[in-house]
């Protein structure tokens, strides 16, 4: 499936924003860069995905939404050409193709920074990363330093998961249960037979909204971030030889992090922080 259309006609699929949400931020504000020219550039083209929710997604008109597109429309908004950027979507394995094509200026579908990306691409700085969260009930919660109050206690984790691995890593003293998935693995808190579980915070955010929690659990300790077990986070992907719209992208994300709105796009995505 394919969509495609200019920023400005954009529609969100957003959710209501919640107060008191914890939002990050990776940009480094050391940075002062100056605002570039982009006035030589006809049209900048977006290629992004329909199947990455709540990043990119089509809403209930058919229609492009999602954080990543809501991103796209702030940056384009900064940059002062919004009515010369476009958006397209298409099946992820097309992207990079496209791009390299020259079908397309930009990236923005959560693609892995990797050696081999890199050595076709450049990328902006990293504008979200992916947290490790423990859940716990709220009748248990776990104080910190939960490497001590967890320590010879059973946290279950996702066997064979980039989490699994970050758990023995991060935490040796727990007793990690291996679970199937991570609906057995949540199963289990709920009946008391093990302490916590540990996994992704961006999909664990979203369960303990949904009715299936059942208002049963919350976070406990961390965040924790880990390039080595959790990638690099999301960019923003141009071809090696444009590099400068990378840095002009960066620019923007930057001045979006100063004036707030980028915490606003968070809340509106991630009522239940991650963070």
């Amino acid at each position: 499936m394919s969509a495609a259309g200019f920023l400005g006609d954009a529609v969100t699929g957003a959710a209501t924003v919640k107060a008191q949400v914890a939002t990050p931020n990776f940009f480094d504000q050391r940075q002062r860069m100056t605002k570039p020219d982009l006035g030589a550039r006809t049209r900048i083209r977006f290629l992004t995905t329909t199947n990455y929710p709540p990043f990119n997604f089509l809403d209930r008109r058919g229609r492009l939404a999602g954080f990543n597109v809501d991103l796209v429309r702030a940056i384009c908004e900064e940059l002062d050409i919004l009515p010369r950027c476009q958006i397209e979507a298409m099946a992820f394995r097309d992207l990079v193709p496209a791009l390299q094509r020259g079908d397309g200026e930009a990236i923005v579908a959560g693609l892995s920074m990797t050696p081999d990306t890199r050595r076709d691409l450049a990328f902006t700085e990293p504008y979200f990363r992916y947290p490790a969260r423990f859940v716990t009930t709220k009748e248990a919660p776990v104080k910190e330093p939960v490497a001590d109050t967890l320590a010879g206690k059973p946290v279950g984790v996702a066997e064979g998961s980039a989490h699994a691995a970050m758990l023995r890593s991060f935490f040796p003293q727990i007793d990690r249960r291996l679970y199937p998935n991570r609906d057995d693995g949540l199963a289990a808190l709920r009946k008391g037979e093990i302490a916590a579980y540990f996994g992704d915070g961006v999909g664990l955010s979203f369960w303990l909204e949904s009715n299936a929690a059942e208002d049963c659990c919350g976070f406990s300790g961390g965040p924790f971030l880990s390039d080595r077990f959790l990638g690099e986070g999301l960019s923003i992907a141009v071809a090696q030889k444009d590099e400068e719209l990378a840095r002009a992208f960066d620019y923007a994300i930057g001045q979006l992090v100063e004036s707030k709105r980028f915490s606003e796009l968070l809340l509106r995505y991630f009522p239940v922080s991650a963070f």
